[in-house]
């Protein structure tokens, strides 16, 4: 298992329930750590306070920059400014830090830097102050270290599989099987998009805005959604396996739904979204301003949708065909 630090939560823990007389044994137990790493960061960043000695003290935020001061001390690129500015050098010069690593052994250097090392300083505060990452061949906004990184398989993995989905799901045989996708608009939106969601058997459509990508809003904000319908009515959801979707285990501890995933660049797998997709389209294209669509506008467009006949559903309306599944469950 990789070495992990503690964080600033796990100290605010510390802290709390050191306020609350809890021994040492037991906060341990509770974060899942060693006793001897509680006592060790209670040792080392202890705030003594020499004037008024009443005020000392172990205090989560002052151990945090206690220890991420020590770190920065341990980092290569902060303790030789030398070997920092020759790698920044090479960076600006368009070389990719796996590059200003290789020719530096190639070079037979005393002193080297490991490709993970540079990536890791100009994702730091430090990179970022001077914004080293516009100088990488490819950039991202924050960057894990390799070890923390999560395989693609183990965020989705294969016993979610579509494949693994129960056969009566697939046939469109019973109510409360949901597709979900996002309709992603112009780069002048921002963060913003649009969540379309279907139900399988009955062809119900639900749209609502999305404010951020990020898997963990995108949750929060699909679970008040979905929350007000019965638990019959919400039994599962298939999403592709876009990485706005890999919080999908919130979905199960929060509202018992479960999660089914396409294969990889296989959207037609979820037809029935994909499909609401194409015919939200001619009311929501992609330069639409989102910032200016209300909750009423966009439920005047679901209810456009689900009121036109379907031959799927023997011309009825989704809007009908979902209120009977719903009589059905009272």
């Amino acid at each position: 298992m990789a070495h992990t630090e503690l964080d600033l939560r796990e100290r605010r823990i510390i802290e709390d329930k050191l306020n609350a007389k809890i021994s040492i044994s037991k906060i341990a137990a509770e974060l899942g750590r060693h006793r001897s790493t509680i006592y060790r960061d209670i040792k080392r960043n202890f705030y003594t306070d020499g004037e008024l000695p009443y005020l000392s003290g172990y205090y989560c935020v002052m151990a945090q920059r206690k220890a991420e001061a020590r770190r920065a001390r341990r980092r290569k690129l902060i303790r030789l400014p030398k070997l920092r500015m020759a790698v920044i050098t090479q960076l600006k010069e368009g070389w990719s830090p796996e590059q200003i690593a290789g020719r530096l052994a190639f070079e037979g250097h005393a002193i080297r830097v490991s490709h993970e090392t540079i990536c890791a300083h100009v994702y730091s505060a430090e990179g970022q102050s001077e914004d080293l990452a516009r100088y990488l061949p490819s950039r991202r906004k924050k960057r894990r270290p390799r070890y923390a990184r999560r395989p693609r398989g183990q965020v989705f993995p294969p016993d979610r599989s579509i494949h693994q989905r129960p056969e009566y799901v697939n046939a469109h045989e019973t109510f409360g099987d949901w597709e979900g996708d996002l309709m992603i608009f112009e780069r002048a939106q921002g963060k913003m998009n649009v969540a379309s969601l279907i139900e399988r058997k009955t062809r119900f459509a639900v749209l609502f805005r999305n404010n951020d990508r990020s898997s963990n809003h995108f949750m929060r904000t699909l679970m008040d959604v979905m929350e007000p319908l019965p638990q019959p009515a919400r039994k599962s959801i298939t999403f592709d396996r876009g990485f706005e979707f890999r919080d999908w285990r919130k979905l199960k501890t929060g509202i018992g739904t479960e999660s089914w995933f396409c294969d990889p660049q296989a959207p037609w797998q979820k037809g029935s979204v994909e499909n609401l997709n194409k015919r939200a389209r001619r009311y929501l294209p992609r330069d639409t301003q989102l910032a200016a669509l209300s909750n009423r506008n966009m439920k005047a467009i679901c209810d456009r949708l689900n009121g036109t006949p379907r031959k799927c559903l023997g011309w009825r309306t989704p809007t009908e065909a979902f209120r009977e599944e719903m009589m059905k469950l009272r």
